[in-house]
């Protein structure tokens, strides 16, 4: 869901990144808002409230995409919608890049709570309760939104964020697929029991959360199978990332754009051999970065592939 742009509203361009607002933020703004009714005197005041959440929420997206970027990866928008918000940043497929990406995240939250602490304490005793009652209450819950944030995101669950941390963590030990298979084992079980216990409080909105996480779950599940059967696939010691130094996969596990079938892209000096449509760009399974083939070619292999992809282009 998070990652449709159709029906999204664009909101800006900060520090090079997209912002994007789903539109049924709104449906539901005006649907948590009226909920809050009695919290407050005045709606105006549970409007606020509702814009400080997907505030913080905003930061701590900005927490995972500026750790991304700091670590050599990329970002190119953030989407917010009903349930929270998603980041799509891709760092660098290494254990110790992604664990600083994901954690930065929640250390925003971890930086904010002095501050909404302080700010509570300090309206506290200046006698706010009394005199400024409503904008006491709304710093109380902005400290305990931050909390709820913080605790509920580092629940370690995939796809949250603690879960795809524990997931890094493991990385080290366990290899890059086999960690995401065991983080997804965790998750289903973590998302059974929130399921439960949405039911058993009768609340919608941890049954959506739930949901999505299962369907999160079952994404990463299949990602990591098929992770796990590349592994095993023989390797072609000619060629290497440029980016993270991999040797690609031997076999046909490169779709054409134009004939929709597969082959093999370094067998054929990256044109179709079905439709004959030539790939400028070559992507890399491990790390998603697209180079040139020219680029990935090593040693002997780096005349040959030259002269292959020359003689297609002269034809």
């Amino acid at each position: 869901m998070p990652g449709l742009r159709q029906g999204a509203i664009h909101l800006g361009r900060v520090a090079g990144i997209d912002l994007y607002l789903h539109w049924s933020w709104f449906v539901v703004a005006v649907i948590e808002i009226g909920s809050r009714q009695g919290r407050y005197t005045s709606l105006v005041w549970s409007a606020i409230e509702y814009l400080a959440l997907f505030a913080i929420v905003l930061l701590h997206e900005f927490g995972h995409a500026l750790a991304c970027r700091q670590v050599g990866g990329t970002v190119d928008r953030i989407m917010l919608w009903p349930l929270g918000g998603v980041a799509y940043v891709n760092p660098p497929q290494r254990p110790a890049a992604t664990l600083w990406s994901l954690a930065a995240g929640p250390l925003v939250n971890v930086a904010l709570l002095p501050v909404f602490g302080a700010a509570f304490l300090a309206a506290g005793a200046l006698g706010w309760a009394n005199s400024m009652p409503n904008a006491y209450t709304l710093l109380g819950w902005i400290l305990w939104i931050d909390v709820i944030l913080l605790v509920f995101n580092i629940l370690p669950i995939y796809p949250l964020d603690g879960g795809q941390i524990l997931r890094s963590l493991l990385w080290f030990f366990m290899g890059r697929a086999r960690s995401l298979y065991v983080a997804t084992i965790l998750g289903f079980v973590g998302a059974a029991g929130l399921v439960c216990l949405a039911l058993w409080m009768h609340s919608t909105w941890s049954l959506l959360i739930a949901g999505y996480m299962l369907l999160s779950c079952w994404g990463g599940f299949k990602s990591a199978r098929t992770m796990i059967l590349l592994e095993k696939l023989p390797r072609r010691e000619g060629f290497a990332c440029p980016s993270c130094g991999v040797h690609p996969p031997v076999g046909p596990l490169w779709k054409c754009a134009q004939c929709s079938r597969n082959f093999d892209t370094f067998e054929s000096a990256a044109v179709c051999p079905y439709c004959g449509a030539q790939f400028p760009n070559t992507m890399c399974g491990e790390c998603q970065k697209t180079h040139p083939i020219s680029e990935w070619a090593t040693g002997e292999s780096a005349s040959h592939t030259q002269a292959s992809v020359a003689s297609i282009a002269n034809r």
